[in-house]
């Protein structure tokens, strides 16, 4: 890891909805920058992107992906520069989840009851 590249601390919830704070470091991989997140076992770089900002979206959509929610990041350090808790934290909205289907589908039980008991217009 290079020194004079930002870092952030990564904040939210993991897959399994435990709260998680971890370092959030970029590589240089020839001109361009890869995101690195080490969390418990698990290594996450993403793939070489032209700038520190879309290495650090493609991180937050890949731990979305995998089930991770609330994610929010705080720069720590800015070329070679230690920040400490000057700067905002910035959160990443969760992607919408597509209901689950039951067997009644979309509307669920509450819904198809109502319907149920409404009277109809004849």
């Amino acid at each position: 890891m290079e020194e004079n590249l930002d870092r952030y601390q990564l904040a939210g919830l993991d897959a399994k909805e435990r709260g998680f704070s971890r370092p959030l470091v970029f590589e240089r991989v020839g001109e361009d920058y890869r995101a690195v997140l080490r969390y418990e076992t698990v290594l996450i770089k993403t793939e070489a992107s032209q700038t520190q900002d879309e290495s650090l979206r493609i991180l937050v959509q890949t731990l979305q992906a995998q089930g991770y929610r609330q994610l929010r990041t705080q720069m720590s350090f800015r070329n070679n520069r230690y920040l400490g808790s000057q700067e905002l934290w910035i959160e990443y909205p969760d992607p919408e989840i597509e209901p689950e289907r039951t067997e009644l589908g979309h509307q669920g039980v509450v819904a198809k009851f109502l319907n149920w008991i409404r009277p109809r217009n004849q």
